[in-house]
């Protein structure tokens, strides 16, 4: 699996964070084999779930389904890029105005 997915929670637009102890068992179960769920981060202002899969164009469609489900999908941002490497590539939203970045 040679890129990271990562899916950006904004805090302030989430109304509640108690989808997040079932998220990782909702996205495993759509995600299959071809990708495997890394662990997140948490700051004060975002919460970043880590996705390792070869295809994570594919991997975030699937996992959108979820998170659209879950009602927090305009509450997120989602880019991926090589692992290991720093440079990202946005997904999440289609037209995003500011430049993917980690704490």
């Amino acid at each position: 699996m040679d890129y990271q997915l990562v899916i950006k929670f904004w805090r302030k637009s989430l109304d509640s964070e108690a989808f997040l102890a079932t998220i990782e068992d909702d996205l495993k179960s759509v995600l299959g084999g071809g990708a495997v769920v890394d662990g997140y981060d948490v700051s004060a202002k975002e919460i970043n779930l880590f996705v390792l899969t070869a295809d994570p164009r594919q991997s975030f469609r699937r996992a959108k389904g979820v998170l659209e489900e879950l009602g927090v999908v305009n509450g997120v941002s989602a880019a991926f890029r090589l692992v290991g490497g720093a440079r990202f590539t946005t997904l999440w939203p289609l037209r995003a105005t500011r430049k993917f970045t980690l704490p």
